[in-house]
């Protein structure tokens, strides 16, 4: 009996021992980062090569090893398709032995992402997709949203737009994951303010021809044309816009709304629109250094999201660093206990259900006279507190955090 015992203990401690090695030191003696996301489509200029730029040069800055074990970066486009993106991140950790996969631009493949990364328990950081659902009921305990979301969005801007009178709204939607829960989400905001919506129409990603739909726009009635989309989508839309004339009967409202932007239309176009940021280039001397330095190699401002990318790598090398491993449990947990603090975010919680709590800010789109020069282009209105936007964590729906 007490062989039996003994010989018990031994196989637990034995096992024990093993569990821990397993979860010590770099596997493979390679940390291998993947990042997926649109390289050569409608969201490619506001990811895309420069975001990959970004994420090398946070392995730079970490002296391309941690403990002698290299870091090595795999790169790869999704063209916007969910069954890509999922294929491409199962071949990675599968033949590649990929330690983190960061998830670019694209909600649907950011979703169809978190999916494989969950089944295969390994870390995936979305630094560009927007939907919530990530955190919410697609929430999953290997799963970060680091930059932003729809919901911040839309609480943001749309809370903004209503208190300002904008209380009549008609939305363009790109018609996917991403555009969908803007623009319920921007709808909950609106009515929950006083505010309606009178109409919406759905519109193919990367369409080129608005017209049609800013027609429906103009006989809607509706003070304010809500776009919930983003990228090559958005500037579509709102040089449609200016073509017909709508800013004499209505108001142009970007739902996500990049500095590149404003850059790419000019401010005759875009002068006094409100949008909401999580991050923008001067936010901070900080901010502005980084800026500088990514400028150099990429030739012009970096957007939020390739902000985001550096600033999530960086802090997961970080955090691979202190624990001395790459499994992603261990890894996992060292995020969540350590507020980030850089040119990105400052005192950043990454909470239960995976949401990194930075706060985001409303700005205003300045007119040619206040601009004193290029990307000079904005003016902070007001400062928007994580927990606000965001929300306290007893409202998420993500299944398996605890609730109290």
């Amino acid at each position: 009996m007490k062989k039996t015992n003994l010989s018990l203990l031994l196989a637990t401690v034995f096992a024990a021992s093993n569990a821990y090695a397993a979860s010590t030191g770099i596997s493979d003696d390679i940390i291998r980062i993947g990042f997926i996301t649109d390289m050569s489509g409608v969201y490619s200029d506001y990811d895309g090569s420069a975001g990959a730029e970004a994420i090398r040069m946070a392995i730079a800055d970490a002296g391309g090893s941690i403990n002698g074990k290299k870091i090595e970066l795999l790169v790869a486009d999704h063209q916007n398709k969910a069954d890509i993106a999922s294929a491409k991140a199962r071949e990675w950790f599968d033949s590649e032995k990929l330690d983190v996969l960061f998830g670019g631009t694209n909600s649907a493949a950011s979703l169809a992402m978190s999916v494989v990364a969950e089944g295969k328990k390994k870390l995936f950081i979305s630094t560009g997709a927007g939907t919530s659902a990530l955190t919410n009921e697609r929430c999953s305990p290997y799963t970060i949203q680091y930059t932003y979301s729809t919901s911040g969005l839309a609480k943001g801007t749309g809370s903004a737009v209503v208190k300002n009178g904008g209380d009549k709204w008609f939305f363009i939607t790109t018609d996917y994951t991403f555009g969908h829960a803007l623009e319920q989400e921007t709808s909950n905001v609106v009515k929950e303010a006083g505010g309606e919506v009178v109409g919406a129409v759905r519109v193919p990603l990367g369409l080129a021809d608005f017209s049609s739909f800013m027609l429906q726009a103009q006989s809607s009635g509706a003070k304010i044309l809500g776009l919930a989309n983003a990228g090559g989508d958005f500037v579509n839309a709102i040089k449609a816009a200016a073509e017909f004339g709508l800013h004499q009967t209505m108001n142009p409202v970007g739902l996500t709304v990049f500095m590149l932007d404003i850059h790419t239309l000019g401010l005759d176009v875009t002068q006094g629109m409100y949008f909401t940021t999580p991050w923008h280039w001067n936010q901070s001397k900080e901010a502005t250094e980084w800026s500088s330095r990514i400028e150099e190699k990429i030739k012009r401002k970096p957007t939020y999201i390739q902000a985001g990318d550096y600033s999530a790598a960086q802090t997961y090398l970080k955090a691979v660093t202190a624990t001395g491993t790459d499994d992603a449990d261990t890894v996992m947990a060292w995020l969540k206990a350590n507020p980030v603090n850089d040119f990105f975010v400052e005192n950043g919680i990454i909470r239960e259900d995976g949401r990194m709590m930075n706060g985001m800010t409303l700005l205003q789109v300045k007119t040619p006279a206040e601009s004193k020069g290029p990307w000079d282009y904005h003016k902070a209105i007001a400062k928007l507190p994580a927990e606000e936007i965001y929300g306290p964590l007893s409202e998420s729906t993500c299944p398996y955090i605890k609730k109290s």
